[in-house]
């Protein structure tokens, strides 16, 4: 087989450049750790050398010299030319970070990075629909009340098979994300798998401009309150004081969390939404590869006198189950719906200088009585199924058990998990 001996060009070499600092400090960090914490290096898989030396049990696995002959090939004989050094170089961060083998760790390119942020922000446009990876599946986790997703007829816990008749086996959640968003008006075909329901689904959804309010809620004749929570944005803290705010000066009689469908989002926010229950008590424990901390709540105890029903479905995951988890715990909430989707890991969000970002899981957490949820999910208190055609129908019996409750006329059935109630 002939070598690869392409000369480098001057491009590369400030690409060299980079990629040394990288990798120098990834080893450094490495090497630190090793010496630091001995648990790092696997028993009887070598020891730290020599000062600035790569550990053996890295050293006999990596070699970085393919990384440049590779590159060298695919530059040189790739049948589409020219081809992009910029393109290769986040194309080859990504695939670094794919390597954890982690579906919630990403690299972001500059573009993406931008449409990530904007769906923090709750403005993007696309279908309104969150997706993530279960059982190694892209799966359908919520779509949102009221767009396209939901109007279309796709439902939480369908399995996404195709998109616009690309097959979605180990596709990361990001590539099925810019495959799926676009311009207003044009159209996406997404071939979906349901239980209960034989064979493929073809679903024609126009992309439209999604707007979210992550925050709504109403009150009834009844007094009680609904508050519905549609994912944890930077607006979402605000929003949820103003409805506190008229559940406090309405006097409300009871108090309807739902969560939903909801996917999660940032931490603080959940911290900030339990503190309305939990007051400055612990809210979340997190546990990292070296540390353990504790979150407490930030604010006083607003809602806790207020009886109180959260809604979950398995389309509820991260930090809809930290808030659920510890309204739970404390007994200060009866949890009513369907088992939560399970995500109980943590992620590092950074952007860095050229636009790009990158998201890292660095810890797991659990419930304030130490409960961990990752891959299992949260049991209800109660559970309520509800059905695809109950949905359609727009009958809802997880919201008719919580009233139910709340009025004092539903009858718990003697469980583990109502005794305390």
């Amino acid at each position: 087989m002939a070598k690869l001996s392409r000369p480098i060009p001057r491009s590369f070499l400030v690409l060299l450049g980079i990629l040394v600092v990288i990798v120098t400090f990834s080893f450094g960090y490495i090497i630190g750790k090793d010496r630091g914490v001995a648990s790092v290096v696997p028993e009887g898989e070598g020891q730290v050398v020599g000062q600035g030396d790569v550990p053996s049990y890295l050293a006999q696995d990596v070699d970085f010299k393919q990384f440049w002959e590779i590159w060298n090939f695919v530059k040189g004989e790739f049948y589409r030319q020219p081809v992009s050094d910029i393109d290769l170089y986040y194309g080859s961060l990504k695939g670094l970070v794919s390597g954890l083998d982690d579906p919630y760790s990403v690299y972001f390119d500059p573009e993406e990075a931008k449409e990530f942020a904007a769906s923090l922000e709750g403005s993007f446009e696309g279908i309104g629909a969150e997706i993530g990876i279960k059982d190694d599946r892209l799966q359908l986790v919520a779509p949102l009340d009221g767009l396209p997703a939901d109007q279309a007829g796709l439902l939480p816990g369908d399995w996404i098979v195709l998109i616009d008749g690309v097959e979605t086996t180990g596709m990361s959640v990001e590539s099925a994300v810019t495959r799926i968003r676009g311009e207003k008006g044009t159209q996406v075909v997404l071939t979906i798998a349901r239980e209960g329901v034989d064979g493929l689904v073809d679903y024609t959804i126009t992309r439209d401009k999604i707007v979210i309010d992550s925050v709504k809620w109403s009150v009834d004749d009844q007094n009680v309150m609904t508050i519905s929570i549609t994912t944890f944005n930077h607006d979402t803290s605000g929003l949820f004081s103003e409805a506190i705010q008229e559940a406090l000066t309405s006097g409300v009689t009871g108090m309807i969390l739902d969560l939903r469908s909801n996917p999660g989002g940032l931490l603080t926010t959940a911290i900030d939404i339990a503190s309305a229950w939990v007051g400055y008590d612990d809210v979340v424990i997190e546990r990292s590869q070296s540390d353990v901390r504790s979150f407490s709540g930030v604010s006083a105890p607003r809602l806790q006198g207020i009886p109180t029903v959260v809604l979950v479905n398995g389309g509820s995951a991260s930090a809809s189950e930290i808030v659920s988890g510890a309204l739970q715990d404390y007994g200060y909430a009866t949890i009513v719906g369907t088992q939560t989707f399970g995500k109980g890991s943590v992620q590092d969000y950074r952007e860095l200088d050229d636009g790009s970002a990158v998201k890292i899981t660095t810890a797991v957490w659990y419930t304030p009585n130490g409960r961990s949820i990752n891959e299992e999910g949260i049991a209800p208190d109660v559970v309520v199924e509800f059905t695809p055609e109950e949905y359609q129908a727009g009958i809802d019996p997880q919201d008719q058990t919580a009233r139910e409750i709340l009025a004092g006329t539903y009858e718990f059935e003697e469980t583990e998990s109502t005794q305390a109630q």
